[in-house]
């Protein structure tokens, strides 16, 4: 989330897995967590119209064993939780890595080789998930912790395979299910990049009665193929208004979550408001949203916000709920610092380009969930 952290002696570290095992590390991250993220970084997304927190954690916090992880992000996510609640917000629980990696991803907190399928890791993975639930799934959190994530982004190629994805999940639930007191807890499984739709066979199968506690979180983002790269920001707003059929279809038969979007594409504005796909440009006077968000000129700034705005439409309209990534990444990734170059609405709730998608503005107070 932050480069500050790999600097000096955690320069070479590629992920928390070679982080955590430097001298030093335990009292880097102490420092981190007790300055990263804040009581008043919650209440300054309360007053931006946020409603919820997606909150990742590392399977590591509740079982680190024959590992280099360190432990004690746990006690911050309690913190989190609490601040949550003073400031009215809900908390969705988020296990983000997994026992040997689900994806390979530094983001998992070991790059590399995928090993979530191999021996005992997926029973590993419901082991903590289990514990877990038995924490945040009390009836004492009940009014503030609404959801549980049971992995964030495996792969469905390579050492990953859906199938075996599909009928974890369907065990993880019934762990989690079993071991949480607050069984209106909604239990996410992430779709292992196929879309929402491929996972309602699923939903269906798990879910009894009347009962909507099996949610799936799709990640909708315009930047990381070539293709979303030669698009015109305009194209990219009717590619966002695009996504509300398929999450409206999957939203009927289960929770469906946008549960990471961002205000970032790849593309230029050329002095006269027209843009192009690319993150250069020859024209003079343009400027590319590469450009740090401290250099953006107006017309780029229009330009974000028409795109925000656009998603947060659909997102509305068609799934009942959505978290942008993230609340403080650096430059135009960071929600805080979107809503402070006026690139992201404040409140969110806020249109300067209403009907983008063809429907009005939108009538709620606040969003679902966010951020």
């Amino acid at each position: 989330m932050t480069e500050d952290l790999f600097t000096g002696a955690f320069k070479n570290a590629k992920d928390q897995y070679d982080f955590d095992g430097i001298s030093g590390a335990k009292e880097a991250l102490q420092k981190h967590w007790d300055s990263y993220f804040t009581e008043a970084d919650i209440q300054t997304l309360a007053k931006a119209g946020i409603n919820a927190l997606r909150i990742p954690i590392g399977f590591w916090a509740y079982d680190n064993q024959d590992t280099p992880y360190l432990k004690g992000a746990d006690e911050y996510m309690k913190k989190a939780i609490g601040w949550a609640r003073k400031a009215g917000m809900k908390v969705w629980v988020d296990c983000h890595g997994s026992p040997g990696s689900q994806n390979g991803f530094d983001n998992s907190g070991h790059a590399g080789k995928v090993d979530w399928q191999s021996g005992n890791n997926m029973q590993r993975s419901i082991s903590v998930l289990k514990k877990m639930a038995e924490e945040y799934g009390k009836k004492e959190y009940a009014d503030v912790v609404v959801g549980l994530q049971l992995t964030n982004e495996p792969i469905s190629w390579g050492n990953n395979n859906l199938g075996k994805t599909k009928n974890w999940a369907k065990d993880a639930y019934k762990a989690v299910r079993s071991a949480a007191e607050n069984k209106d807890l909604v239990i996410v499984m992430h779709d292992a990049f196929k879309g929402a739709h491929t996972w309602t066979g699923v939903a269906k199968e798990v879910m009894k009665g009347e009962a909507k506690d099996f949610g799936v979180d799709t990640h909708l983002y315009q930047l990381f193929v070539d293709a979303d790269n030669k698009l015109t920001q305009k194209q990219h707003i009717e590619k966002a208004c695009g996504w509300g059929k398929e999450l409206k279809e999957a939203n009927t038969v289960m929770p469906t979550y946008v549960g990471e979007w961002s205000a970032a594409t790849n593309i230029c504005v050329n002095p006269d408001g027209s843009t192009t796909g690319g993150t250069s440009c020859s024209t003079s006077g343009c400027q590319c949203q590469s450009a740090g968000i401290e250099k953006w000129n107006d017309k780029m700034i229009e330009q974000v916000r028409r795109y925000v705005e656009a998603q947060l439409d659909t997102f509305e309209s068609s799934s009942s709920g959505y978290f942008i990534w993230s609340a403080k990444a650096p430059g135009g990734w960071g929600f805080l610092n979107g809503i402070k170059a006026g690139a992201i609405p404040n409140p969110v709730t806020e249109r300067k380009y209403p009907g983008q998608c063809g429907g009005t503005k939108t009538t709620r107070s606040a969003m679902e969930f966010s951020a």
